[in-house]
């Protein structure tokens, strides 16, 4: 079966034409989602640093 680049991009293109493309407002919505979640991955993330540096100087007896 030899490989054929002109048969493999007709069926890439057949294939995005079966693609459910999201809309413009399911876009920003999502994108709204990421960026509110990744800002509270990171105060979490700060949040669970600063008391492990509190607990870690504590036992330690770190000043």
């Amino acid at each position: 079966m030899a490989f054929s680049p002109f048969k493999f991009l007709q069926e890439v293109r057949s294939e995005t034409g079966k693609v459910t493309w999201p809309t413009r407002r399911e876009t920003m919505i999502t994108t709204a989602m990421v960026f509110v979640m990744v800002a509270l991955a990171s105060i979490f993330f700060f949040a669970s640093d600063q008391i492990i540096r509190y607990l870690v100087t504590l036992v330690l007896g770190i000043h």
